[in-house]
């Protein structure tokens, strides 16, 4: 029997099998946009690596995740879970298809959920400053960082397509920075004052400028979610100042970000790093960058870009395998 993972993910949608003895065997993703115009499937993507009759159980991660504050069976949950796709960045319907094929080939599932005003496991002035901290991968993403380096005080900052930082003390989730607040990343970022403007002005609405408050806003990049860090990568190996700059910027709101968790922080034993950007070591050593400004703080940990689809794998396996009754503070009520 396996059980499989899930990260919702902005540019793609990424899964993990686990085998019977909680390992890793096979990690495969799904573009959104191939998703969205039905060119990639997920029901006939997972035949390929796995029977799904033999999945014990699944951990889905999708979108906010804040209509719930708990984990809970999949069929038990109304609306996928979320309040509402608008205001969270880029939409491209690819995620709801393969929600939908979870439906209807009955895999048994948990839901996993976001992190936010109504998450009891936060330190209440997180949910009184903000009504949204981080999406359900962000808990996902946590448990495994959590796993690998048995750290029980520290600083998870996931930086890809956006940016967002986690806070865990003795154990437990306590805080997070979400992406339209604190540091930038490839495509989403925090509104400042220019953008506030455009969207009094009715130029734009705010999710527009959210989804392009990120290192793109520095570029001649055409946003189309997929080839940013391509193109990123090929301007710096170039020589290009401007992508130079721009990299150095967004790694500027990153370490602020950090140091911001880390001086409300009882303790920490050390700082994980991970996503796409912050996994990279070739061909630019990024994670490097990032970690000789931080490991005064800490020791520093990198880990896989896949650390959320693996994260939810893990998840389900304790739940069912080790009858976990909460995870990382997020209550099960299955």
């Amino acid at each position: 029997m396996y059980y499989l993972g899930m990260d919702h993910g902005t540019t793609a949608v990424s899964f993990t099998i686990l085998n019977n003895k909680r390992k890793p065997i096979n990690t495969f993703s799904l573009n959104r946009r191939e998703l969205s115009n039905k060119k990639v499937s997920f029901k006939e993507e997972l035949k390929k690596y796995v029977n799904p009759n033999k999945i014990k159980l699944m951990g889905v991660t999708y979108g906010m995740g804040d209509k719930i504050n708990t984990i809970q069976p999949l069929d038990k949950v109304k609306d996928k879970g979320i309040l509402s796709i608008n205001g969270a960045g880029k939409v491209t319907g690819g995620g709801s298809y393969v929600y939908n094929d979870i439906e209807d080939m009955n895999i048994n599932s948990i839901i996993i959920p976001g992190l936010h005003k109504n998450s009891l496991n936060l330190d209440k002035r997180f949910r009184q400053a903000y009504s949204h901290c981080a999406s359900s991968e962000k808990i996902s993403l946590s448990y495994f960082a959590y796993d690998q380096t048995k750290w029980k005080n520290m600083i998870i900052a996931d930086i890809s397509s956006n940016t967002v930082s986690i806070l865990v003390q003795n154990s437990k989730i306590v805080g997070a920075m979400d992406a339209c607040i604190g540091a930038m990343g490839l495509i989403h970022g925090p509104l400042d004052l220019s953008m506030i403007r455009k969207i009094d002005s009715n130029q734009k609405t705010a999710n527009q400028c959210f989804s392009n408050a990120g290192i793109v806003k520095l570029l001649p990049i055409e946003n189309k979610i997929t080839n940013i860090k391509n193109e990123l990568v090929e301007g710096i190996l170039e020589n290009d100042k401007k992508y130079i700059d721009a990299l150095d910027t967004m790694i500027m709101t990153i370490v602020m970000e950090i140091y911001g968790l880390y001086g409300i922080s009882k303790n920490i034993d050390g700082i994980v790093l991970t996503g796409s950007i912050g996994s990279m070591i070739e061909p630019i050593n990024i994670s490097k960058i990032i970690k000789e400004k931080i490991e005064d703080l800490a020791p520093v940990k990198i880990l896989t870009k896949d650390s959320g689809s693996i994260g939810s794998a893990l998840i389900a396996y304790d739940i069912l395998e080790k009858n976990k009754k909460s995870i990382l503070g997020i209550p099960v009520t299955i």
